[in-house]
């Protein structure tokens, strides 16, 4: 696992696979950031289950200001600060290891709000729209921003989705995996 691009491009990270972590393919990287690209830049961004912070760490290096990473796992925790500091990034991210609802609300209570949100909980545990429904009831997500949830049950999220003020804007498959992007409905 690599950085694909920007200020620490080639740069190899660590990571652990685990039930409860993997990593997110290159190919659905690469694709998801050149779909996001124009919004990037001086972005204030949330990797939600943060895994490794590989998700974080591309946006960071491609010109996002601020990335906060939510992960509850303290190996992980550990690989991130690891990975952070290899690729001189760690100035510009904030680690938050607590378990997401907590996380939410902790940032909620510090008046934060993001541009750009990216989800990618394990998939068996079925909280991809959970997360959402919370970031939108805290309100996180800054007007025009935007949500991404990669999951590997499409339809299942979909049928979830439409009971919530969220409008699906684009869909991406790669193989078994899945990207949803969202925005909030005006009202």
């Amino acid at each position: 696992m690599r950085v694909i691009s920007g200020t620490a491009r080639g740069t190899k990270l660590n990571s652990i696979e685990s039930i409860s972590t993997r990593p997110t393919l290159d190919r659905v990287k690469e694709s998801l950031f050149n779909i996001l690209m124009p919004k990037i830049q001086n972005a204030t961004i949330l990797d939600l289950f943060s895994g490794s912070g590989a998700i974080a760490i591309e946006f960071l290096s491609r010109g996002a200001k601020q990335a906060y990473l939510c992960e509850k796992n303290h190996l992980a925790v550990k690989m991130i600060y690891n990975n952070l500091e290899k690729t001189k990034l760690i100035s510009n991210a904030v680690i938050i290891e607590k378990d997401y609802k907590i996380a939410l609300e902790t940032m909620q209570k510090q008046n934060i709000q993001f541009d750009l949100i990216y989800i990618d909980p394990p998939y068996a545990l079925n909280i991809a729209v959970d997360s959402v429904k919370r970031i939108l009831l805290l309100n996180l997500l800054k007007e025009k921003g935007c949500l991404i949830i990669e999951t590997d049950d499409e339809k299942r999220e979909l049928l979830e989705l439409e009971k919530l003020n969220i409008n699906v804007y684009d869909i991406r498959k790669y193989g078994r995996v899945s990207l949803i992007f969202l925005t909030e409905k005006k009202q």
